[in-house]
């Protein structure tokens, strides 16, 4: 599929109970990349311990005696804010420690090198890229920059977003972000079909259920008709039954009363051994659970058939079916509208789960050649060397152009709110000019003062100060005075600033020889990976800046409706209601004062919501 010569790209499957890499170098015959033990799959772990940090089937090995500073199922917090209400549902689950982090922003707390360290989802899921990168140079012998990833089809665009900024940290280039199940279609080669179809992609796995139906129409176009299922149910909730049928029978054996909530390391253990257990019986029909000194020094043994794992297991099963159900009925599809099914995920290999897709579909098109924990990485290895093939043809047809020096970093200024606003941005070819216009923000300002910045990061006083410089403007109501700031940089890297007052239409001239202390190229690298690691960071603070700048123009709107509020429009308002209205505009003016460190989007969004309904209301009187 990939040239000659070419670097082959990766696909990879970051699933949320393991991950998978493949690689596609010969006419879509697939590679699975293997671990360090051998397997295909590795578990999607990473455990922080005082000499070192592990990844994968070795961190999830150690978990039963460090489960506060084991981190798993991360790629849930990955572009989602702390207070997000799923957030909150995942914190109490959890044994490892998450808190309230810059902006409002979720960060993972753990003990590492005998020091507590904070890191955000990105961060961790940036490590387990760089173990899923350097696993693949080692398999293909060379280095490793452009891959596909899969994420799950309910991943709205931020959380995609954070998954990108993730594999730049890990110093991948991302070819396309990809839904799952769309992966698991050109697995199978349905973007090949020439024929209108629609395949059903069962996707049961240790921590979520999703199923999706995926069209395919005479053009071998895959498209996501629907997707449903639930994030929060999956074969982990199946463990659970046979953990509690487990601790009952060994509590009822030996008259005793096994606390599981503080006995974190015997149910690690004894849910480990039920998960061997439920394998063991995909393809036989009888298995021992054997666990050395699981209480209180006692041993656990026990034989359990297949058809006794199914019974325990017959609530999960059914409500497998039902929310299978819900989904085809919210979708309105109707079952013998589906052509064939597509299983992945490990639960889906249990036989029963295949006996009761095809009881309800009465389908016989079961697709399960390609093995079910594999398929996503499988297809996701495909179209990468699909899109690197293009990639690299369309090179080939692209004509040479001169290297030119460009911009090494982003230059900018202060706006009044602290927000790095970008006037010329990084990697424009030189020589560069570029302006913006920018107003006052307050009533009968004077001057505006401008501090020039150089970097990446959204906050300007996260980037290197250059100079500054003030201009004098012509005092008139917020807003209203203007001026016009063109920045120059020349061959030589020298930045002009140039600002000329709309009013009087004076000019100024400033020079700021932003090489006097020139960064190294080192320098500069390490600006942008850290503003690539903040980036997450930098999109909430100007999502917050964003907020706070509405909140604070619509005081600013309603003190001056007050103001011109006439002495005879004033009679036909309660003086109550005049002073109530005062009072709400006062308390949300210190709010905003008492918030220097900056509030929530949330909050900011409340204070204003609960003042609009109180001076609407009051003002609409006047109309």
């Amino acid at each position: 599929m990939t040239s000659e010569g070419v670097t082959p790209a990766i696909g990879i499957d970051l699933g949320m109970s393991y991950f998978c890499v493949g690689v596609c170098r010969h006419q879509d015959k697939v590679e699975i990349i293997l671990n360090e033990s051998g397997y295909t799959t590795t578990s999607s772990y990473v455990a922080f311990r005082p000499t070192e940090c592990l990844i994968g089937d070795v961190a999830y090995d150690q978990a039963e005696i460090n489960p506060t500073n084991t981190v798993y199922d991360v790629q849930r917090l990955v572009g989602r804010r702390f207070n997000d209400p799923e957030v909150q549902k995942l914190i109490n689950r959890w044994p490892f420690k998450v808190i309230k982090g810059a902006y409002g922003l979720p960060k993972v707390v753990v003990e590492y090198k005998c020091k507590q360290k904070e890191y955000s989802a990105e961060e961790i899921s940036s490590m387990v890229l760089v173990h899923l990168k350097n696993l693949a140079e080692s398999y293909i012998g060379t280095t490793v920059k452009d891959a596909v990833i899969t994420v799950p089809p309910y991943f709205n665009d931020s959380q995609r977003q954070a998954t990108k900024v993730a594999a730049h940290l890990a110093g991948l280039d991302v070819l396309q972000i990809i839904d799952k199940p769309i992966a698991a279609a050109i697995a199978y080669g349905l973007h090949m079909k020439t024929s209108d179809t629609n395949v059903l992609i069962f996707d049961l796995d240790y921590f979520s259920f999703d199923v999706s139906i995926i069209t395919t129409d005479e053009k071998g176009k895959l498209t996501l008709k629907a997707t449903g299922g639930d994030t929060h149910f999956g074969g982990l909730d199946m463990v659970d039954l046979m953990v509690d049928h487990f601790v009952k029978k060994f509590n009822k054996k030996h008259h005793m009363e096994m606390d599981k909530t503080r006995n974190l390391r015997a149910l690690y253990r004894l849910q480990r051994g039920i998960v061997s257990a439920i394998e063991d019986l995909i393809s036989n029909t009888e298995t021992t659970i054997s666990i050395d000194s699981l209480y209180n020094a006692i041993d656990f043994s026990t034989i359990i058939t297949r058809s006794k794992f199914e019974y325990i297991s017959k609530s999960f099963f059914s409500k497998c079916i039902e929310i299978l159900k819900s989904f085809l009925r919210c979708a309105k599809i109707n079952k013998t509208d589906v052509d064939g099914i597509v299983l992945v995920g490990w639960v889906t290999m249990i036989p029963k789960i295949q006996q009761l897709l095809q009881e309800f579909l009465n389908v016989n098109k079961v697709l399960k050649s390609i093995n079910v924990i594999e398929v996503v990485a499988h297809g996701a290895a495909i179209h990468a060397a699909n899109l690197i093939h293009k990639k690299c043809e369309k090179a080939k047809t692209l004509p040479t152009l001169p290297l030119l020096d460009t911009v090494p970093l982003s230059l900018g200024v202060d706006a009044h709110d602290g927000v790095f606003s970008v006037i010329i941005p990084r990697n424009t070819p030189l020589p560069a000019a570029k302006e913006k216009i920018y107003v006052t923000n307050v009533d009968n300002q004077g001057s505006i003062p401008f501090n020039v910045y150089q970097g990446e990061r959204s906050r300007a006083q996260d980037n290197k100060w250059l100079g500054g410089f003030e201009v004098a403007v012509s005092p008139a109501a917020k807003g209203k005075s203007k001026v016009k700031l063109v920045f120059s940089v020349d061959a030589d890297g020298t930045l002009n600033c140039c600002v000329k007052e709309f009013t009087t239409g004076l000019k100024k001239k400033i020079i700021i020889n932003h090489n006097k202390e020139k960064l190294s190229k080192e320098v500069i690298k390490k600006m942008v990976k850290d503003a690539e690691k903040c980036k997450m960071e930098d999109q909430e603070y100007l999502k917050i800046m964003c907020a706070r700048n509405v909140l604070e123009e619509y005081i600013y709107n309603v003190r001056r409706k007050m103001k011109t509020i006439g002495s005879n429009d004033k009679t036909r308002l309660h003086a109550e209601e005049i002073k109530k209205m005062e009072t709400a505009i006062e308390a949300a003016n210190q709010f905003i004062d008492g918030n220097q460190e900056l509030a929530d989007v949330d909050e900011y969004q409340q204070v204003q919501d609960q003042l609009e309904k109180l001076c609407v209301g009051v003002i609409a009187k006047l109309v």
